[in-house]
């Protein structure tokens, strides 16, 4: 891979199996529209049940790597790359070949004795119901990191990027990484990812938070987030402010906080916003609503907005700027089935 490497993601590989239309999914399985959640008992066997049953889209997904391929859509060639545990099977080989198509370098620790991890996507309308199984995944070690490949890209990065979903397993290695960027100044990001994070992982996303240099998500886990800290309010841009508040490790650069409300608007924070460039603090993005008919597939919306977003800024986009691109790369990814991007590539910037 060619220098420099502009930016580095952390998540859970998975790929994805994407069903249309089957509403009796949700029932039959306990899931919720717009949700996303780990499989916990009965509903382990919606794999099989999907596989057997059902017509099938296997898309490359994980949250985290749906993003970096954002950013890579819209970097220079081969400035991103992405770590994740993998089996050594089939499906961990569709993973890299999608990574490859694209140009994310697929940095992979590869566990023996588990299966490349999978999540079921249910579609319905616009809406989208996630359940994830995350198999080899979760086996991911810090030692890992230690490896002279994978310290020199760390070395390399000039930004890095968590999949909040990493936290349910992977502290140990998410904060080696969050401590690495702030010693060398280099901005961390990181997606709050799923209601059940904020919820059920409080006590891991609150060691991490000081880390995290540009936070972003969308309404339902910035309430979440507000509900676990009883903060006792869900005004979206009274959360944005609090959370910008937070105090940081790396007090070089202020924390920029970005939630996402799908087609109503999108809400930047930042308690210095001179000193990223924004005019007033929170500040209401616009989004440009798209017709009915335009929407294919909303799962990955969210992780293409801040591939876009990330990407922009690594090249030194304003936030204005990089906002748009991220709004663009969202529009793009719901016009697409699965979270994928449309090629030959189009210019987002």
């Amino acid at each position: 891979m060619s220098s420099p490497l502009k930016f580095l993601a952390m998540g859970n590989p998975l790929l994805d199996m994407s069903v249309s239309d089957a509403p009796e999914l949700l029932e039959k399985y306990g899931l919720k529209p717009n949700d996303a959640v780990l499989a916990e008992g009965k509903q382990k066997e919606i794999y099989a049940d999907l596989q057997e049953n059902h017509k099938v889209l296997y898309v490359a997904g994980g949250a985290a790597q749906n993003c970096a391929r954002a950013a890579q859509y819209v970097l220079p060639e081969n400035s991103t790359a992405y770590l994740g545990a993998v089996g050594s099977d089939s499906l961990a080989e569709q993973l890299r070949a999608a990574n490859d198509r694209e140009g994310v370098y697929s940095a992979y620790q590869v566990v023996e004795d588990k299966p490349t991890g999978a999540c079921a996507v249910i579609l319905n309308g616009h809406n989208r119901s996630l359940c994830t199984e995350l198999g080899a995944a979760e086996s991911f070690s810090p030692a890992h990191l230690d490896k002279t490949e994978i310290k020199e890209l760390i070395e390399r990065a000039e930004s890095y990027y968590l999949g909040g979903f990493f936290l349910t397993h992977g502290l140990e290695s998410a904060l080696k990484l969050a401590k690495t960027a702030a010693e060398n100044n280099k901005p961390f990001a990181m997606n709050l990812s799923a209601p059940f994070i904020p919820q059920f992982f409080k006590s891991q996303v609150d060691e991490i938070m000081p880390y995290v240099d540009v936070l972003i998500q969308n309404e339902s886990e910035a309430e979440a987030y507000a509900a676990s800290h009883e903060w006792d309010t869900k005004d979206i841009p009274t959360i944005a402010t609090k959370l910008a508040e937070l105090p940081k490790k790396n007090t070089a650069t202020p924390r920029l906080v970005v939630i996402t409300q799908g087609e109503s608007s999108t809400i930047v924070a930042c308690s210095t916003p001179s000193a990223v460039g924004l005019s007033e603090s929170p500040k209401t993005y616009a989004v440009q609503k798209l017709e009915s008919a335009q929407i294919v597939d909303t799962n990955g919306a969210g992780d293409a907005f801040a591939g876009g977003f990330l990407g922009a800024r690594a090249l030194g986009k304003s936030v204005d700027e990089a906002i748009e691109v991220g709004h663009r790369m969202g529009a793009m990814c719901v016009g697409c089935n699965g979270p994928t991007f449309r090629f030959p590539k189009e210019n987002v910037l």
